[in-house]
């Protein structure tokens, strides 16, 4: 059938009905994985954490994409792990393999040749074998030491052919793995942002705000006596939108934003008589400088607050930023 003929047949309506049929289907089998988890799943996770070695993550096809991805999910989680495929295993990747490595082996069938003749010269080498089948009395599932179900009642494709709730099934298993697998290592945010370096992942978990705040001279700031109207001439300098108070040790007094100004020229206070310490606000907002920038982005959309003071444990002044450095250092 040439192109146009499927096109003049194509049906939005038929096309609507199986896409929702489809992820109801799948949602499906990836909720009923959770009646099925047991001991054995406990088991694969202690077994994995106690080994010397490394996951390896092997499988066919569909099964060989979906075992790629859990092998980079967990080895950016903390679980030194890497894919090996079961053909080319055959013919030298084999050597890869040590005594020390878990062979976690994904099929949905169980019954995959190029993954059944490794087994045993995996096993001989002292390796241990976890097998991910959709069939727990598979040749695969009974050769390992701890096998996982991620059968499925059906497939998502309406001749029940193509892999579709299978593979979705495993991959979600695969993710259970790797979360536990976190979870049980203490890996954390500082941990994640280590192997995730790159892009905007990376800014978003190792930038902190003593990296993207302003310093010095370039954070205005002026004492409680200061006229008002030389504060504002200092706020206007520092283009932060406002003017930071302090004592002659440096410790935080209060703040004097854009916003306080607006809202004194609403309320006709004088701006040409006394000290900026009568309109201050005297309880500021502030951040730390060891916390994450994305805190205080968090901190500024929640408090609907444009700028803050980054202020040292022991309460003196160290920097200011606002949400236009923040921009600039690709944070949001």
């Amino acid at each position: 059938m040439n192109p146009s003929q499927t096109a003049c047949r194509f049906s939005p309506e038929r096309a609507l009905e199986l896409g929702r049929q489809t992820l109801s289907i799948e949602a499906a089998a990836v909720e009923a994985l959770k009646s099925r988890l047991n001991g054995d799943f406990a088991r694969a996770v202690e077994l994995i954490l106690c080994s010397r070695g490394r996951v390896i993550v092997s499988g066919m096809g569909k099964s060989g994409h979906v075992a790629r991805k859990i092998a980079a999910t967990m080895a950016s989680t903390g679980t030194p792990a890497y894919f090996v495929h079961p053909a080319e295993a055959s013919h030298g990747d084999l050597g890869m393999i040590t005594r020390d490595d878990v062979l976690l082996a994904l099929s949905n069938s169980g019954e995959s040749e190029e993954l059944l003749r490794i087994v045993p010269l995996v096993k001989r080498s002292g390796a241990r074998l976890i097998s991910m089948t959709g069939v727990p009395t598979s040749s695969l599932a009974r050769e390992a030491d701890i096998h996982l179900d991620a059968g499925v009642a059906q497939e998502a494709c309406p001749h029940n052919l193509a892999p579709t709730a299978s593979t979705t099934a495993a991959l979600a298993l695969g993710d259970a793995l790797a979360v536990a697998l976190l979870d049980a290592r203490g890996f954390g945010p500082e941990d994640f942002a280590r192997s995730h370096p790159g892009g905007s992942l990376g800014r978003r978990l190792l930038t902190h705000v003593s990296d993207v705040m302003r310093a010095g001279e370039q954070v205005p700031m002026v004492r409680p006596e200061t006229a008002i109207t030389e504060a504002i001439v200092a706020m206007s300098r520092g283009g932060l939108g406002l003017v930071a108070i302090t004592d002659p040790n440096g410790r935080t007094l209060g703040i004097f934003t854009d916003g306080d100004l607006r809202r004194a020229f609403e309320k006709r206070i004088d701006l040409q008589q006394g000290n900026i310490a009568a309109v201050m606000h005297p309880t500021p907002r502030t951040i730390g400088p060891e916390r994450l920038a994305v805190e205080a982005v968090e901190m500024m959309e929640r408090l609907r607050i444009n700028a803050l003071l980054v202020v040292a444990a022991d309460g003196r002044l160290v920097g200011a930023l606002n949400m236009h450095d923040l921009f600039t250092a690709r944070v949001i």
